[in-house]
């Protein structure tokens, strides 16, 4: 009878040992060697008529290869359930070669595996201090939105010259060297940019000028830090290149052009919110500051979310069989690693796991469960995004709504990214109810330094 036993070979590191006796596999062998011969296309024999001897000198080894192996496989796995032994991806084989299973001398047999077994440990949440900003909107905030929303809903012009920071240029970049001779295989790229881009002391080149005019220009004195960093991004150039932001350029105007912004009056207010019956600029000043204080809410309770995750990340700790971890790497793939390439990803990798951890034991212990309508509301409320909240105005209840959702729910890969964004949202959710949180006021300025690095 076929024997399972287990030794410690090292840190959360066990060696699984399955032995067989020629007669856990021999009769199993011998039936599926007459299956074979039955069903066997051998040329110069009718179908089922194959001599024994003939089968099993032709594909004996391989039936026999394959018996033994099966009968392996199952008692490990059978072994691995009885005992409920929580590992790490699956078992690898130690020192196992195939080619010393013989046909001819069935015997006794044992083959090795080695198991990484998962850690134990505890999350203290109570532990967890985490701060809620509160982002205080301004009405100068408000004003540069409703500038941005009239501007977004205007009338565009097409005017013969420029006039002033709110001319639209269409434009096309072309390298020169310092005396404004064009470099041969130079840099060309068009865009388009507001006149108000450009570093104040600049635009007075631009002003009066009309389509096909020229300006030369010098980066780094054409436009100030934030501009001339998406400038540089655009023309494929490094921000951080002292030579990029000193090259000179020809700027071939194409196009002028000018918005003439929406005036704040019903039409606009119609426009900006279908949903809302706004009559007055109030109001609608109002109903923008209250979707400012919405998104600034949100950003504040992702940056809660990122004050959690750091937390548990760097406080929780735990050990790892690393030895079994790195090996697995390079050989539990599809491709195999050398040493070398699962030695330099095992830190990245490590980390992945303890977040998998962690999370799988939160989502356990708080007995979260995702459902086939979180799936189907999350689908929808996709759509709703998509439509820019058009949808709002028109309900959520439509037919066509109910069939996108349903399309969706047959969609493998949506099934899976949606459940794992809805199970991490229902876990941190339940984590902000555990954790100790204090309220602070704080400058939109100053929050947005503190969301460059959101990980999770």
């Amino acid at each position: 009878m076929a024997t399972v036993t287990r030794e410690n070979i090292g840190l959360l590191n066990d060696k699984l040992t399955v032995t067989l006796s020629k007669e856990d596999y021999y009769q199993n062998f011998e039936e599926s060697l007459k299956k074979y011969a039955k069903t066997a296309n051998i040329p110069g024999f009718r179908k089922g008529m194959v001599p024994a001897g003939l089968v099993k000198k032709m594909h004996g080894q391989s039936v026999f290869t394959d018996e033994v192996l099966r009968n392996v496989e199952k008692n490990l796995n059978d072994y691995l359930g009885k005992e409920q032994l929580d590992i790490f991806a699956q078992p690898l084989p130690l020192d196992v070669d195939a080619r010393a299973l013989d046909m001819n001398n069935p015997k006794d047999y044992a083959f090795a595996f080695e198991i990484g077994l998962k850690p134990t440990f505890d999350i203290d949440t109570k532990k967890i201090k985490v701060t809620r900003y509160k982002i205080n909107v301004t009405d100068e905030m408000v004003a540069e939105e409703i500038e941005r929303l009239q501007t977004r809903h205007g009338k565009m012009t097409e005017p013969e010259t420029v006039t002033g920071d709110d001319n639209v240029l269409n434009i096309k970049f072309i390298e020169t060297d310092k005396t404004g001779n064009e470099i041969e295989g130079g840099i060309t790229k068009d865009n388009s940019l507001l006149v108000k881009y450009f570093a104040e002391k600049f635009r007075k080149n631009l002003i009066g000028k009309k389509k096909d005019d020229v300006v030369e220009l010098q980066l780094k004195k054409a436009f100030d830090d934030k501009e001339l960093d998406f400038v540089l991004n655009d023309l494929g150039l490094k921000k951080d290149d002292e030579e990029a932001i000193k090259k000179y350029f020809k700027l071939l105007i194409t196009k002028v052009g000018h918005v003439e912004k929406a005036e704040l009056n019903e039409a606009l207010f119609l426009a900006v919110y279908p949903a809302k019956q706004i009559a007055d600029a109030d109001a609608f000043k109002a109903a923008v500051k209250e979707e400012i204080e919405t998104y600034y809410a949100a950003q504040s309770r992702n940056q809660v979310h990122d004050q959690i995750y750091h937390y548990l990340l760097d406080h929780v700790k735990m050990d790892f069989p690393e030895g079994f971890l790195k090996r697995w790497l390079q050989n539990g793939g599809e491709k195999p690693k050398t040493a070398e390439e699962a030695e330099q990803e095992f830190p990245s990798f490590s980390d992945q796991l303890r977040w998998t951890l962690i999370t799988n034991k939160i989502i356990t212990d708080n007995k979260i469960e995702v459902g086939n309508d979180d799936i189907k509301n999350f689908a929808k409320q996709q759509l709703f995004q998509y439509m820019g909240g058009q949808l709002g105005a028109l309900g959520d209840n439509q037919q066509w709504v109910e069939d996108y959702a349903n399309r969706m729910m047959q969609d493998r890969k949506f099934v899976e990214d949606s459940y794992h964004r809805i199970s991490t949202e229902k876990m941190f959710g339940a984590l902000e109810t555990q954790v100790k949180e204090k309220e602070e006021a704080i400058s939109a300025e100053d929050f947005a330094s503190k969301l460059h690095h959101h990980h999770h």
